[in-house]
C-alpha cells in the first residue's frame, strides 16, 4: 500500500511539472513569426512548384488528422539572440516523412527526417526530428518543410538554441522514465502475485501493462530509438499494430476481471466482436492500409472505452465491487486519451501537459488496477471463509446423519431379511410356474425340440436357487448376531460409566464377535443371493421372451432379444466346447410373430449345434456365429455354422416336411418345414450357403415395415 501512494505522489508531482512546464515553440530571442501551408493531394509537386503556391496561414502547431495528402509548409522565423546556429524541432514521433528545404548560398539545400530514416543516418538520435538550422542574428529566413504520414498529421514547431531544444528533450525523457519506471515497478509487482496466487487476472493484466508501455514508448518514439532504430518497417508498422493490440489486451483483462462469462454475457460476447475488429485492423495495417486502419482503431478504441465503462457500472450495481475500481482507473486513463484527442484535432493548445496527458492518465490507471486485484484478493478471501464455515456445517450435518443411520440400522436389516425370504417364496412360485409353462409347449416340432432341453432349463435355474437357499440360513445366523451387537452397543452407550470405558467395551465386544469379518461376510451372503436371483430372473426373462402365450399375434418386436432369448433357452445345448459369436447391429424393432420367429431361430440353432457336433465331437473347435443387421428396406439375420456343412441334394429336400439328416429317433424332419412357413409367413426371404465338411449359413430377410398389402395378405390367410 505505501508503495502504491509513493508512486501516485510521484505522479502528482510530475502532473505539476508537466502543468508548469513552458512550451519551446518560441524560446528566447528566437521566434516562428509565420506559419502556412499547401495540401499537395497529387503527391507530385517538387520544391520548385512549392516556391510559388499560394499559402495559408496556420498556427505553429498545425493538425491535419489522417489524411493520405502531402503537406507543405512555408515557414519563417526571425533570430534576435546572439546564436546564429539553431535547432528546428517537430514535436512528433510518428511523422513518417519529413524534409526541411534551407536557403544556403542561394540555393535550397535540403534534409530529410521521420520513420523512413533510421537512426543512424540522423545527426540528432532523438525521437522527435531535429533540424540544424542557420539564421544570422537579427535576420529571418524562410523555410520550406514537406511533410506526410501514416498516422496524425500533426506538427508542433519549436525553434530555439542547442541547450534550449536538448534541454527539452532532456526533460521529454525524464517524464518518460518516471512512466517507464512505474510500468516495470506495476510488471514486476503484479507477476510476482500471479506466481504467488495462480490467478489468470494477474497474468491478463501483466500482459496488459506490457502492451500500454509498449504502446505510450512507440508513441513517444523511444521503442524506435532503442529497441529496433535501424529497422524502419517495425519502426513505421509497430506504433500503429500496437494500438491495435492495446485494445485486445484492454478488453481480455475489462473481460477477465469482471468476469463477463458469468456476471455479463452481453459484454463478454461484444467484446469478442471488438477484438475481431482490432485484428482485422492490425491486418490492414500489415498490408499497408496505414489510414484505414487508423480510422478503424479510432471507432473501436471509442466504443471499447464507453462498454468498459458502461458495463463496469452494470456489474457493480449487481453486487461486484472490485468493478468500482475499474471504472474509476479506467476514467482516468479515458480522460487522458480525451484530452490528448482535443489537441490532436486543435480544440485544447498543444503543450507539453496536453501531449503527455495519455501517459500521465495510463500511469495513474495502471496503479489503481493494482488496488482493485488487490481488493479482488480481498474478497477471495472473504468467499473462501465462507466456503470454509459452510463446510464446517455440513461435516456436523453428516455426523448427525450419521447417527440417525445408525439407529434405524436394526430395521433396515429386518427389513431386508423379511425381502429376502420373500424373494426366496417368489423364485420358488417362479419355478412352479415356468415347469408348468413346460408342460403347455405341445405343439408339434415346438414339443419335440424343447424335450431336449427340459432338464437343461431346469438344470439352469436350479443352480442360483439352490445358492441363495444355501446362502439363507448362514445370513439368518449373521443377521442374529448383527442384532445383538447393536444392543450390545446399545446397551454400552446409555450406561453411566465414562466414555473411554464405553469405548473400551465395545471394542472388546466387537474383537469378541469378530465384527469385521461379520460385516464383511453378511456383504458376501447378500451379494451371493442377490447373484442368484438376478441370475434366476435372466433365465425367467428370457424364458418369458422366447415362450410367447401371444405367438398368434401381430406386434412390434426386437430381434436381437428374440435371438438372446433363443440362445439362452438352447444354452444347455451348446455346451463349453461352442464358441458363439453375437454381432448384434443397430436395427429397429419390427412388426412380426415373435414367438413364431423365436421357434424359427431355435429350429436353426438346435440344426447348426447338431451339425458342429457331428464334426468336433465333444473336442473344442466348433463355432456358432449369429449377425443381425438391416438396410433401408430390410432386416438380415445370418445364422453360421463351421459343422458338417449340407450338399447340393440335402439342400434341395431341407425344407420338405418330414425331410432329416438326423438318426432314426432324433429328429422328426418337422422343424426346417415350420422354419420355412414361417418365413413366409412373414413375406420374407430364406437363403441357404453351405459346402460339405465347412459349414452351413441360414440368411433371413425380413421387412422393416408390415405394410398395407402385407397385412392384407396377412388378414386374408386368418380369414382363410
Amino acid at each position: 500500500m505505501c508503495k502504491h501512494k509513493s508512486l501516485i505522489v510521484i505522479i502528482i508531482i510530475n502532473c505539476t511539472c508537466l502543468i508548469t512546464k513552458p512550451s519551446f515553440a518560441n524560446i528566447g530571442f528566437v521566434k516562428i513569426k509565420n506559419v502556412s501551408f499547401y495540401e499537395d493531394k497529387t503527391k507530385f509537386l517538387t520544391i520548385k512548384d512549392a516556391v510559388n503556391l499560394n499559402y495559408k496561414t496556420t498556427s505553429l502547431t498545425p493538425n491535419f488528422g489522417l489524411s493520405t495528402s502531402v503537406y507543405w509548409f512555408k515557414i519563417t522565423i526571425e533570430n534576435n539572440s546572439d546564436d546564429s546556429n539553431l535547432l528546428f524541432q517537430i514535436l512528433n514521433s510518428t511523422i513518417s516523412s519529413l524534409e526541411l528545404y534551407k536557403p544556403e548560398n542561394g540555393k535550397l539545400t535540403s534534409t530529410k527526417l521521420g520513420e523512413y530514416i533510421p537512426f543512424s543516418s540522423r545527426l540528432f538520435k532523438s525521437s522527435t526530428p531535429i533540424f540544424k538550422v542557420y539564421i544570422p542574428r537579427n535576420n529571418a529566413r524562410t523555410f520550406f518543410l514537406k511533410a506526410y504520414s501514416n498516422s496524425v498529421i500533426q506538427l508542433p514547431m519549436s525553434i530555439g538554441s542547442e541547450y534550449d531544444i536538448l534541454y527539452s528533450i532532456s526533460f521529454d525523457q525524464y517524464l518518460f522514465g518516471i512512466y517507464i519506471g512505474i510500468i516495470f515497478v506495476m510488471f514486476f509487482y503484479n507477476l510476482f502475485i500471479y506466481l504467488t496466487v495462480q490467478d489468470n487476472n494477474y497474468l491478463f493484466y501483466v500482459l496488459y501493462i506490457s502492451v500500454i508501455g509498449l504502446t505510450q514508448a512507440c508513441l513517444k518514439g523511444y521503442a524506435g530509438k532503442y529497441l529496433w532504430p535501424e529497422n524502419t518497417w517495425i519502426i513505421i508498422h509497430a506504433q500503429i499494430i500496437i494500438i491495435g493490440l492495446s485494445g485486445i489486451v484492454s478488453l481480455l483483462f475489462s473481460s477477465s476481471f469482471l468476469n463477463a462469462k458469468y456476471n455479463s454475457p452481453l459484454f463478454y460476447n461484444l467484446c469478442k466482436v471488438l477484438i475481431i475488429a482490432d485484428i482485422i485492423g492490425i491486418i490492414f495495417a500489415l498490408l499497408n492500409f496505414y489510414i484505414l486502419a487508423q480510422q478503424l482503431f479510432q471507432i473501436v478504441n471509442g466504443i471499447e472505452s464507453i462498454l468498459i465503462i458502461v458495463f463496469g457500472l452494470i456489474v457493480y450495481k449487481k453486487g461486484y465491487k472490485p468493478a468500482l475500481f475499474l471504472n474509476i482507473s479506467w476514467s482516468f486513463f479515458l480522460v487522458g486519451v480525451i484530452i490528448y484527442i482535443l489537441k490532436d484535432v486543435g480544440i485544447l493548445a498543444y503543450s507539453t501537459f496536453t501531449s503527455n496527458s495519455i501517459l500521465i492518465g495510463s500511469a495513474i490507471e495502471v496503479t489503481l488496477l493494482s488496488f482493485a486485484l488487490a481488493d479482488k484478493i480481498n474478497t477471495y478471501k472473504k468467499e473462501k471463509e465462507e466456503l470454509q464455515a459452510q463446510a464446517l456445517v455440513t461435516a456436523q450435518e453428516k455426523v448427525e446423519s450419521a447417527k440417525n443411520q445408525n439407529n434405524i440400522l436394526e430395521h433396515k436389516v429386518e427389513e431386508r431379511t423379511f425381502e429376502l425370504v420373500e424373494t426366496n417364496k417368489n423364485l420358488s412360485k417362479t419355478l412352479t410356474d415356468l415347469k408348468e409353462a413346460q408342460t403347455q409347449l405341445v405343439e408339434a416340432e415346438k414339443m419335440a425340440s424343447l424335450g431336449q432341453l427340459t432338464a437343461g432349463i431346469a438344470h439352469e435355474i436350479n443352480n442360483p436357487i439352490n445358492f441363495v437357499s444355501a446362502n439363507i440360513e448362514p445370513l439368518k445366523r449373521d443377521v442374529d448376531l448383527l442384532v445383538d451387537a447393536i444392543q450390545t452397543m446399545e446397551n454400552v452407550g446409555l450406561s453411566e460409566i465414562p466414555v473411554s470405558k464405553k469405548q473400551q467395551q465395545i471394542d472388546e465386544y466387537k474383537e469378541e464377535i469378530d465384527f469385521d469379518y461379520l460385516k464383511l461376510e453378511i456383504g458376501q451372503l447378500l451379494n451371493g443371493i442377490h447373484e442368484g436371483a438376478s441370475r434366476t430372473a435372466e433365465i425367467v426373462k428370457g424364458l418369458k421372451i422366447f415362450a410367447r402365450l401371444d405367438e398368434d399375434d401381430l406386434k412390434k418386436a426386437d430381434i436381437n432379444e428374440g435371438l438372446a432369448s433363443t440362445l439362452l433357452v438352447a444354452n444347455n445345448i451348446i455346451g463349453k466346447n461352442i464358441r458363439v459369436i453375437r454381432n448384434f447391429g443397430q436395427i429397429p424393432v419390427i412388426e412380426c410373430f415373435p414367438g413364431k420367429l423365436n421357434q424359427v431361430f431355435l429350429n436353426i440353432i438346435s440344426n447348426a449345434i447338431y451339425a458342429i457336433d457331428e464334426k468336433f465331437g465333444k473336442e473344442p473347435g466348433g463355432v456358432l456365429e449369429i449377425t443381425t443387421a438391416c438396410d433401408e428396406k430390410y432386416l438380415l439375420i445370418t445364422i453360421a455354422d463351421n459343422g458338417t456343412g449340407m450338399s447340393e441334394a440335402t439342400k434341395n429336400k431341407i425344407f420338405e416336411p418330414f425331410f432329416t439328416t438326423k438318426n432314426v429317433g432324433v429328429g422328426t424332419g418337422l422343424g426346417m418345414s415350420i422354419v420355412y412357413n414361417t418365413i413366409k409367413k412373414h413375406h420374407g426371404e430364406i437363403y441357404i450357403n453351405s459346402a460339405e465338411g465347412e459349414g452351413t449359413t441360414f440368411i433371413l430377410k425380413l421387412h422393416l415395415i408390415f405394410d398395407e398389402y402385407l397385412l392384407e395378405d396377412y388378414q386374408s390367410e386368418q380369414h382363410g
